[in-house]
Formats: structure tokens, sequence, C-alpha cells
């Protein structure tokens, strides 16, 4: 396996892969590296011939007082579960690599950037959307692999590229989950005993939230109201930043049910911030 930290490295590799009549997947990844990811390394082996992932702690992503001097680092032990399972390239670089002294541009996705968690996190996107692009340009997949759990971020990416003329497909893939549905995140381990109780109760609300739009099609300030009594009673030390029914396409605010929606919320337990989602079809 490949370790590259740099970025001519990574796309000698790439090239001589695609000339070599090769179809490239593609990860990208902030490291910390569980079973989530590790779903998505076997979708992309699945799908393409090699799978490339990036592992970089993209810092224009974290807004001030955020988590990025604490979010957890173990690139030997990512290294390890990347060979595990059958990864052929990693991608390491460091901040100066892929930011260095004087840039100018960053990538922004208007609208898209400022819904859901956009609202508590100004520029978190912008962040996103800039470094993955850069990643695609670098790497040049053919496709990329990205999880359900942050589906705001898939959505920004997809339009991004579809924008951009990426010639990338985007795959989203299931959220992976603990058996007690809490959905797999780098962030849990900050989570306290209580707290990790308390925690599956964010997808408790999101399960409930789809048996009512499945059985009776109810108004969505009815649903946001219902589950926000769930986590009250089942999780009341986290505190609610938001819950939202959107449209799934453009994630603007909706009224009614009776369609395709996306159930999504963020849910704080002390420091740490928990995202999920459900998607209920028509």
């Amino acid at each position: 396996m490949l370790v590259a930290k740099t970025i001519e490295e990574i796309r000698q590799f790439a090239c001589s892969s695609h000339r070599e009549g090769k179809t490239i997947g593609f990860v990208p990844t902030m490291g910390a590296l569980h079973e989530g990811h590790v779903s998505l390394f076997e979708a992309a082996a699945a799908a393409c011939d090699l799978v490339i992932v990036s592992i970089f702690v993209n810092l224009t992503q974290f807004g001030e007082g955020e988590d990025f001097a604490q979010y957890p680092r173990n690139l030997p032990g990512d290294l390890a579960l990347c060979r595990e399972h059958g990864v052929c390239a990693v991608f390491t670089p460091d901040e100066e690599e892929m930011y260095p002294p004087g840039r100018l541009t960053e990538m922004t996705v208007r609208e898209l950037d400022s819904r859901l968690c956009g609202r508590s996190r100004p520029g978190h996107f912008a962040g996103v959307a800039t470094v993955v692009a850069k990643l695609f340009n670098i790497v040049g997949p053919d496709k990329a692999f990205f999880g359900a759990k942050d589906y705001q971020q898939t959505v920004v990416v997809r339009r991004m590229a579809a924008d951009l003329n990426f010639p990338v497909e985007i795959i989203v893939c299931p959220t992976a989950r603990h058996s007690d549905g809490l959905a797999v995140s780098s962030r849990n381990i900050y989570l306290s005993p209580e707290h990790r109780k308390q925690a599956p109760s964010v997808h408790g609300a999101l399960e409930l939230a789809a048996q009512l739009i499945r059985r009776r099609r109810p108004p969505a300030e009815e649903i946001v109201s219902i589950m926000r009594e769930h986590l009250a009673n089942h999780a009341p030390q986290g505190a609610i930043d938001y819950i939202q029914i959107v449209d799934p396409k453009d994630l603007t605010d909706i009224r009614t049910t009776k369609r395709a929606v996306l159930v999504a919320l963020a849910v704080k337990f002390g420091t740490t911030r928990l995202i999920d989602n459900v998607l209920v079809g028509p």
C-alpha cells in the first residue's frame, strides 16, 4: 500500500493507474477511521478496480471554538486499517501541502451551505467544498464515496461537482450504526458514560418520525414537536441545535410530508455535537 505525503506522489499513482485502464474509487476522510469508513472502503472496492483514501484533518471546515485541536488522530492505526481492508494508496498530506502560504481561493456552494448545520456552523461547508474540490482535482477519481450520516455534505459535494463539471460519480452509502442505533462517528469517543446512554435516542427520535410519516403523513410541524418531546424524555442532557424536515434535493424546509422528505437533526451532549437523519420516501 502506497502512503503518499505529497500531491505529486498521489497524482502520479492515480495517473499511472488510469493509464493502465483501472478505475479509482476514492474515500476522503479526516482519519480516526472506524467501521463506517470501512463500509465505504468496501463499497469502493466493489465498484472500482482500486481504492484510494485520503486522511487529512481539514482546518478550514472547523469554526472558531470548534474541536480542531482535539479532533482524534491515530495515523498508525488508520494505516493499519486501510491495509487490512485492501486500500491501494493513502494520501496523508500536511496542512502546508494542502494549503500553501498565500492562497486566495475558496469554494462556496451558495444557499446549500447556509441550511441545517450551516446555520450554526458558518463557513463549515465552504471548507468542506474547498478541500473536496482540491482532492478531486489531485486524485481524479472515477467514483467518490460518502456516508449518508453527513447528508448535507453529500448534497453540497454533489452540487459542487456538477456545477464545476468534475468527471466523478458521487456515491452515498448507508449510515453505519452501533447495535443500539447510534450513528458511528469519530466524535462518539468524547461522550461521557451518561451521554452515551442517552445518545441513541437521537436515532430513536428519527425512527419515531419515520413511523409517523409512513403511517399517516402528518404536518412537519407536528412531527418536529413529537421529536422534541421524545428527546426531552429520553435524552434530557441533550441540547437540540435543530430538528428540521426538508426537501432531500435542496434542503429547503417543507410543511407537508406527503412526498419524499429528509428528517434531520443535530443534538449536542456536552461539547459533542451529534448529527443524524432519515430519508423517508413518498
